[in-house]
């Protein structure tokens, strides 16, 4: 089983190049997805919309930390350099937290971040 860790980081790189299938084989197929923006949804159905509303995304990652209490969960926190369809271009530090089951697939992943001045530039497109 891989680490958390490599998990995290094989995520971030296939968010990174829009690689949907890439980004799904790292979570569980009844997997879910807390968004700001989106509400509560199913990965599948999360992740087709990020990468059908993105150009490019650059992902630089500040760090990973996985739970001190023994818990199967990890956050990556990272700084997300993205670029809409539409030619917006947003820049925010985010944390995602990740929860995993016994053989190391993400079953729900929340994502954190400031969303004021993200819904400045953004409004709905990403709807």
């Amino acid at each position: 089983m891989k680490s958390y860790e490599q998990t995290i980081k094989e995520y971030m790189h296939a968010l990174g190049s829009s690689d949907l299938e890439g980004i799904l084989t790292n979570f569980a197929s009844d997997a879910m997805v807390r968004s700001p923006f989106l509400g509560r949804m199913s990965a599948k159905e999360f992740f087709p919309k990020v990468v059908e509303s993105s150009i490019r995304s650059d992902i630089t990652v500040y760090d990973i930390l996985t739970s001190a209490a023994g818990k199967q969960r990890a956050v990556g926190y990272f700084n997300y350099d993205w670029t809409l369809k539409d030619g917006n271009k947003v820049t925010f530090d985010c944390a995602d937290v990740f929860e995993f089951d016994t053989d190391g697939q993400i079953v729900e992943m929340i994502i954190l971040y400031d969303t004021h001045p993200i819904r400045e530039r953004v409004g709905d497109k990403f709807q």
